[in-house]
């Protein structure tokens, strides 16, 4: 039973956490709120211990998180995926949030791959580097972020992030500073820009399953099997880096067609879906 909920302040970002105790002072229970780009909405995580669940917990830092929101003039916050049929789902629509995004994970069993030929478009080079961009490439590659700004996000508050060189390093540092490496394949115009890129976390002792993070292709580029190829580039330089590596593992908007598409090519197989769900705050 909650006997009280304490709101503090992350002291490394300014956002408001919310501590659901117990009458003996147990935690329950957490709330936090990120701030989105764009500053309009934010990003709600709410995590409940698994014995505490159904007894109103999640309910309560909900309403404190959406109380603070409101004050601070957000319009909504975007809470994270839910597994589909899981509890977490169950919760999301009791609570009268609002469904918004669905996403299809989908897996590559490295073992099964075949070293298929895609073939490479006129006027491109691959590139690969682990870790931190160099300086020749960085400022390019800051660009070519903005092949993400319209990815499909269906009825999602999200707006695109601003990248710069500075950000790159800040999160290839971060993946660093959790022991696992960054692999990024990029593919370079014949003018010396960074066309399109795709990004594999792999962890550092190199076994398990890899997680791609974002797989982008300007738009001036589109239209040239650019995504694949570079994709497929990637596969094949991860198994010559990793050869101890089981799979790799790709989350697609199911309104994605064409990113699905090049997955469903080069053998990638569904293996669950999430749900994203969403607070929209009225003023």
């Amino acid at each position: 039973m909650i006997s009280r909920v304490i709101a503090l302040t992350d002291p490394s970002t300014g956002n408001p956490v919310w501590i659901a105790e117990g009458d003996d002072g147990r935690p329950l229970g957490t709330a936090y709120v990120y701030a989105l780009a764009g500053g309009g909405a934010g990003e709600l995580r709410i995590t409940v211990h698994p014995a505490e669940r159904r007894s109103g917990v999640g309910a309560r830092l909900l309403r404190e998180a959406v109380g603070s929101a409101t004050e601070r003039g957000l319009t909504a916050l975007l809470g994270q995926p839910v597994r589909e049929g899981s509890e977490g789902e169950a919760f999301c629509a009791a609570a009268g949030l609002r469904r918004v995004l669905a996403l299809t994970y989908t897996r590559l069993a490295l073992a099964d791959w075949d070293g298929r030929e895609v073939p490479a478009p006129e006027g491109y080079r691959i590139v690969h580097w682990t870790g931190r961009v160099s300086g020749e490439l960085a400022e390019t590659f800051a660009r070519s972020r903005k092949a993400m700004d319209d990815m499909p996000m269906d009825d999602a508050a999200w707006t695109p992030d601003e990248w710069d060189v500075e950000r790159l390093h800040r999160v290839a540092d971060v993946v660093a500073n959790r022991g696992e490496t960054l692999l990024t394949t990029a593919a370079i115009g014949s003018d010396g820009e960074i066309a399109g890129f795709t990004e594999v976390v792999v962890a550092g002792d190199g076994t398990g399953d890899g997680q791609h993070y974002g797989t982008g292709v300007l738009p001036e580029h589109r239209g040239h099997g650019l995504a694949r190829w570079l994709k497929a580039a990637q596969i094949d330089e991860v198994r010559s880096r990793f050869p101890e590596l089981d799979g790799l593992l790709a989350d697609t908007a199911d309104s994605n067609t064409a990113m699905r598409r090049v997955n469903d090519s080069l053998g990638y197989l569904p293996t669950h879906r999430s749900l994203l769900y969403q607070v929209d705050i009225k003023e």
